[in-house]
């Protein structure tokens, strides 16, 4: 299966059977990024959560009664 990057356009190549194809095949809301762009990602951002000002907003989930 030929996949694209999301952030750098780069085109490689999956096996047709892995997670991933599956996960892009069945649920097309899943996007593909590359190993590169992946590390590159991870490593910015545990350099700044190491800075301390980097906040992290999530939503809070109400709990439902039921």
């Amino acid at each position: 299966m030929r996949v694209k990057c999301v952030i750098c356009d780069k085109i490689e190549s999956i096996e047709d059977e892995s997670f991933i194809a599956k996960r892009l095949r069945n649920r097309p809301i899943h996007t593909y990024m590359c190993q590169d762009c992946s590390s590159r990602i991870s490593e910015k951002t545990k350099a700044r959560i190491e800075t301390g000002n980097f906040r992290l907003y999530r939503t809070q989930s109400e709990k439902d009664e039921w």
